[in-house]
């Protein structure tokens, strides 16, 4: 704003006393013969312009705050993180059999309760052996890192694929014969492979799905399998060396802090990728009622 300048004490619209206190002043461009500055009564003029500035400021940056507090309310779970982030997200794929969150309707026979189920070994067999390639797949892609942030998942102690080779071993030496993959496993497998290549924050979200669903729902669907079919044998794949809530949280470190550099949109980006990340497990999972 341009300096204010005082209007000459000898004006004698000023000698009211009112308007004689010192720091009252007006543009200089001010003409007292304007009518409308006639009409209004001197009582009014209680405070410069200026003075409000501050005040405007402040105001700006209220609402600023508030909008940005808005903004984040839009992501259940931010605040504790990404993984619970992905977690909310993932439960709400669920159906209300599979999860007390879930809100999908249940639509196809592996989204039944697993109490339903009518497995057969030569199914589960199919299902093992695809599972095995896509693990394969998985730790191949975090032991080659083509992302830096791949690195952080080496060695975690979540991988399955040397436990499912222990199992399919067991399978054999009981007489069964062990398929090749088939094709629900090994669209998976590419599919990963592609989103690694040039897409990594969609691949993060199939990595968090699998381990994860594997380790929560997987060991459910395994002991109600294993029931049906297995004698309750259990199998290597539902085992895991050392204590898997700590291995667990670990992994849940990792993944927070490699979210911590995406951008918002990032995040979203891999959000919105937990829904194909449900349709290929779902596909490999339906194999065991095959």
């Amino acid at each position: 704003m341009a300096s204010l300048t005082p209007i000459a004490q000898s004006m004698s619209v000023f000698k009211n006393p009112e308007l004689s206190k010192p720091g009252f002043s007006f543009f200089s461009t001010f003409s007292p013969s304007n009518p409308l500055f006639l009409r209004a009564k001197i009582g009014n003029f209680r405070m410069p312009m200026y003075r409000k500035a501050p005040a405007t400021a402040n105001s700006t940056v209220v609402m600023a705050t508030t909008a940005a507090e808005k903004q984040k309310k839009r992501y259940p779970g931010e605040a504790k993180g990404f993984v619970e982030e992905m977690r909310f997200v993932a439960m709400k794929l669920h159906t209300k059999e599979q999860a007390k969150e879930g809100e999908k309707e249940t639509k196809s026979p592996e989204e039944q309760s697993v109490k339903k189920w009518e497995p057969t070994i030569e199914g589960y067999l199919r299902f093992l052996v695809d599972s095995k390639l896509v693990y394969d797949t998985l730790e191949g892609i975090i032991d080659n890192a083509t992302f830096p942030s791949y690195a952080e998942f080496k060695n975690t102690g979540l991988e399955r694929s040397e436990k499912l080779a222990k199992d399919l071993e067991w399978f054999k030496e009981q007489g069964y014969e062990i398929p090749e993959p088939s094709a629900p496993g090994k669209t998976y497998a590419e599919y990963l492979k592609e989103l690694a290549e040039k897409d990594p924050q969609a691949f993060i979200c199939h990595f968090y799905n699998t381990y994860f669903a594997h380790s929560a729902g997987g060991r459910m669907i395994g002991r109600k399998v294993a029931e049906k079919i297995l004698d309750n044998k259990e199998l290597e794949f539902y085992k895991w060396d050392g204590d898997l809530s700590e291995l667990l949280q670990n992994v849940r470190e990792k993944l927070n802090k490699v979210a911590e550099e995406w951008t918002r949109e990032e995040k979203n980006h891999c959000l919105e990728e937990t829904e194909k990340s449900f349709k290929h497990s779902g596909e490999i999972l339906r194999l065991i009622l095959s």
